[in-house]
């Protein structure tokens, strides 16, 4: 009965058998159901569900294509041992930028910038205000462009 209601919505075969286990799936977490009104009525609307979802996922799909995403992510250039020198030289720049920091300064950057730490619970940790972190993480990054600034 799935297979043929997702048919006939145009789903293809190996779409529609995924669809019926995933039906199936939700039924199952539903746990007992015994007090449902109609396990038909509640089996096809959980379809129809799943059928749209689907429609969903290859309308996103279709607007944005990923043709092209791995060329623009990959990068093609060799890595000639100039670009290696140059890449660690900026490394030890940036290391030697950070060591040079205040360790409360260093601390919120490193939280803020390279863990992806919220300003307020970085707040909320270091028992400081959102703004005082702000400023910080304004400064460290003006230290860090001065300190490269000096070296290139």
């Amino acid at each position: 009965m799935l297979l043929r209601y997702f048919m006939r919505r145009g789903i293809q075969h190996s779409d529609a058998q995924d669809l019926s286990q995933d039906v199936f799936l939700r039924m199952a977490r539903h746990g007992s159901l015994e007090d449902l009104d109609s396990v038909e009525n509640y089996l096809f609307t959980a379809a129809a569900n799943v059928a749209r979802d689907l429609f969903r996922r290859n309308k996103v799909r279709s607007d944005n294509p990923a043709a092209g995403f791995v060329e623009e992510v990959q990068v093609t250039q060799d890595f000639s041992p100039e670009r290696q020198l140059g890449s660690r030289q900026e490394l030890d720049c940036i290391l030697a930028a950070l060591n040079e920091m205040p360790e409360r300064m260093r601390t919120i950057f490193i939280l803020a910038r390279l863990e992806n730490m919220p300003r307020a619970e970085i707040a909320v940790r270091l028992g400081v205000s959102k703004r005082t972190v702000e400023q910080t993480i304004t400064r460290a990054t003006a230290c860090l462009a001065d300190r490269r600034g000096r070296v290139t």
